[in-house]
């Protein structure tokens, strides 16, 4: 099992560590739902070094993005970042992914932990393409949550702007970051060499910033209703079909483009649709999920720390955008109503 450069220091501050995806990482330190309410109300801290990061490089780099990837580099420029998405021949979702563009052929390609061989191999086999792992020799961190411009400015000087990279130097390493983020608050995630990372942390700790797990992590991206790769994305549902339609761009030529075409022109049979339940219940991921004629399945599920009620993701079909919605519970249907996040900002 891989471990975080930070593992050490994690179980110095009391994380709870749990496999996940083949890496040994921070659930919890203290108490999940206080670690969401830091985030949503001040500011905390992330270990992400799990997650997937390589460098790409090369003459063909730009134009393997391009082909590979469902979202355009002609929306943005250097110094951007960019979430896409890497489909098959059917539109299906390989992976959803950030990019962060550093010069015209230099990139970094931010896979999910579990995707990283399969993306990065991609590349690799794309003609003027070189690829370098990141993964195993870095330290990847997230600092989020309404006070995090505060930490950002008193850490680096400023911090990078919303989908902005940015690279500075801060004690005896260099930090490369992005206006990044999967909780629906603003900061920033940051990669830099182990060592450095440990300062980071310490540093981070001083400020008052607090420590938090990948429990919170999952209750945070659910709210502001970000899909997870695994359970509300995969490679039997498109981007049209998850509501993703925003990071498609249909005036360049990639992988999956004729199907979404396709879809687009004649509809679709099954739409991802968020939900906040009026009646008491816990929607889980595999609950089953109806609204009027259509009946689906739940993707993702919880209990919002904000709100105090079950919130979830469901696939419907025939596909629905809005109306009441039914999940079934412990063998009773719980009422509720079809939603578009962010749940917690009513």
């Amino acid at each position: 099992m891989s471990r975080s450069p930070l593992n050490d220091f994690n179980l110095a501050h009391g994380a709870r560590l749990v496999d996940f995806g083949g890496w040994q990482m921070p659930i919890q330190y203290d108490s999940v739902l206080g670690e969401h309410r830091a985030v949503r109300e001040s500011v905390g801290f992330f270990d992400v070094s799990h997650l997937g990061r390589f460098e790409l490089t090369g003459e063909g780099a730009s134009a393997a993005a391009d082909r590979l990837l469902c979202n355009s580099l002609s929306r943005i420029e250097p110094g951007k970042a960019q979430y896409t998405m890497m489909l098959n021949e059917s539109g299906g979702v390989i992976d959803d992914i950030i990019v962060w563009w550093w010069d015209p052929d230099h990139f970094w390609v931010m896979p999910n932990a579990a995707n990283q061989p399969r993306v990065m191999a991609a590349f690799a086999a794309e003609p003027g393409c070189t690829v370098i792992d990141l993964q195993m020799d870095t330290a990847m961190l997230a600092i989020q949550g309404p006070g995090a411009r505060e930490v950002f400015d008193e850490l680096f000087g400023a911090g990078p702007r919303r989908f902005r990279t940015k690279r500075v130097e801060w004690g005896n390493g260099d930090v490369a970051m992005a206006g990044t983020g999967y909780t629906g608050e603003s900061g920033g995630e940051l990669v830099t060499d182990p060592g450095t990372a440990v300062d980071l942390g310490q540093a981070l700790l001083d400020l008052g910033v607090r420590p938090c797990g990948l429990g919170a992590r999952d209750t945070l991206r659910l709210e502001a209703g970000f899909p997870l790769w695994g359970q509300d994305l995969d490679e039997g549902v498109t981007p049209i079909e998850a509501d993703l339609g925003f990071a498609v761009d249909l005036d360049h030529d990639f992988i999956g483009r004729a199907a979404l075409e396709h879809q687009l022109k004649e509809g679709v049979d099954q739409r991802l649709v968020g939900f906040v339940l009026e009646d008491r219940g816990v929607p889980r991921h595999g609950h089953v999920a109806r609204s009027g004629h259509s009946t689906g399945t739940v993707t993702s599920g919880n209990m919002s720390p904000m709100l105090q009620k079950g919130i979830g993701l469901a696939y419907l079909s025939p596909a629905v955008s809005s109306g009441n919605i039914e999940i079934e519970i412990r063998e009773s249907w719980v009422s509720g109503s079809i939603k578009k996040p962010p749940f917690h900002k009513e």
